[in-house]
């Protein structure tokens, strides 16, 4: 059976993630596998897959009226047509003959002369009429929603919260493509001597703007790395690497992540305790529990202990005031990786948001009791909505006045963030670092 080519891979990944509502970084890995795609070819697959998911609302709002006469769509020739139109757009390599060419074959493969035919007749009356102009929106908020492909109700909840230029900036810095950093274990290697080992293996490699322990690959896959395999380096952004930073974990500690999967924030406690004390891990999935334990043999951290637990029945599994530092990093909506998974932004809903509220509140709730008097709680979310974040804190510590803010993270964390940290609060906005938005509270257990 003779292979298929990238485009053809491009849209039955596409196709899953629209259809099945498949996870797209995870699937786009399993079709390289699947289809052992060269390094050049699995780069155009990445940038056509991601592209077409991040641009999908702008590349549908170009489309529509030269889709007018035709009869109702089958859904893979408008996935067809978005994908190709987006190499025509935003691919300056790529020829626009050949990005057409390739789509008219496809469509004869997949469908018939007809299909073939509609596609090609598409494609070159954009080429000769043009895009239908933005500017034709009227309303500057449906404008926005347009022209960076996010959802209406969405940019409406941001401009709400965030105003009309701070979430122009967010949704524009939703497009570009996502950094590639990686922690440093500084409980095996140095920073430096890390950025060297790399460069031995080609890497083009640079430390990170904000976090101390953060690297940044300008060229090559960190993932794929000698200094990965070692567990030299763990994959995570620079808002993510805070969090630990925030919680402060000494040695000889006994510090619980009540929502610990995959670990990337689990395994950075460790290595900051040096590997002493305890860090006990909770996740309700087993599989996920497993990826933990992985993560911690790979960087070779001994004093972690990872169980199957829902983080909303810990009071029933330990005992009251056991842990010195507690960590909710809770369930969320994601909004603030959309750069990363771009499909968060079309699978959630407004109405998602208060069931993910009322569980962040209800895990807060569980383990209060279990944190030491004086202790720390770091609550985080890799969202940007305020009614998840500043919001839950508020009701926590209304609910909770043997709770009070702790001013001292501040102190905790590096000095380029530091003017962004308000009443014990960090709320990092995709933009001002260019790393994901991320919400950081840190809470002190009164004496």
């Amino acid at each position: 059976m003779k292979a298929k080519n990238v485009r053809e891979v491009a849209l039955e990944t596409l196709l899953a993630v629209e259809e099945k509502e498949a996870y797209s970084n995870l699937l786009l890995n399993k079709m390289i596998e699947t289809h052992r795609l060269s390094e050049r070819d699995v780069r155009l697959l990445t940038e056509i897959v991601y592209g077409t998911i991040q641009r999908r609302d702008t590349l549908d709002y170009y489309l529509t009226p030269f889709l007018k006469k035709a009869r109702k769509l089958e859904r893979w020739v408008r996935v067809l047509l978005r994908l190709t139109l987006y190499q025509v757009l935003y691919l300056d390599r790529i020829p626009d003959r050949a990005a057409i060419f390739e789509a008219v074959e496809i469509a004869k493969k997949r469908g018939h002369q007809g299909v073939a035919s509609l596609v090609n007749g598409v494609m070159r009356a954009i080429q000769r009429q043009g895009m239908p102009p933005l500017e034709k929106i009227e309303d500057e908020v449906e404008r926005l929603a347009v022209a960076t492909s996010h959802p209406l109700w969405l940019v409406k909840r941001w401009v709400e919260q965030y105003g009309l230029e701070e979430t122009k900036r967010m949704c524009e810095t939703n497009l570009l493509p996502p950094k590639q950093t990686a922690r440093v274990n500084t409980a095996r290697i140095t920073v430096e001597e890390a950025i060297d080992k790399l460069k031995q293996e080609g890497m083009e490699v640079v430390l990170g703007e904000v976090a101390e322990e953060a690297i940044q690959a300008k060229r090559g896959n960190l993932a794929h790395t000698d200094a990965f395999r070692r567990g030299w380096i763990t994959i995570q952004d620079e808002s993510s690497m805070l969090v630990a930073r925030a919680l402060g974990p000494k040695e000889h500690e006994r510090v619980l992540d009540s929502c610990a999967a995959p670990g990337g924030k689990s395994t950075h406690i460790a290595e900051l305790m040096n590997n002493t004390g305890q860090v006990i891990c909770a996740d309700i999935h087993e599989h996920k529990v497993n990826l933990i334990e992985e993560n911690a043999k790979r960087l070779q951290l001994t004093n972690i202990s990872a169980r199957v637990l829902d983080s909303r029945r810990l009071g029933e599994v330990f005992e009251r005031e056991m842990f010195d530092k507690i960590l909710v990093d809770a369930p969320c909506s994601g909004f603030g990786v959309i750069r990363r998974k771009p499909d968060i932004k079309y699978a959630k809903t407004e109405a998602d948001i208060p069931s993910l509220v009322a569980l962040q509140r209800e895990i807060l709730h569980a383990v209060a009791p279990l944190l030491k008097k004086g202790g720390t709680l770091v609550y985080s979310t890799c969202t940007i909505d305020r009614d998840e974040n500043e919001a839950v804190i508020a009701q926590f510590l209304d609910d909770h006045p043997e709770f009070s803010p702790d001013e001292t993270m501040k102190l905790r964390l590096p000095e380029k963030v530091q003017p962004y940290v308000h009443n014990g609060q960090l709320h990092l906005l995709p933009h001002y670092f260019g790393s994901d938005g991320f919400f950081i509270a840190s809470l002190r257990k009164k004496v």
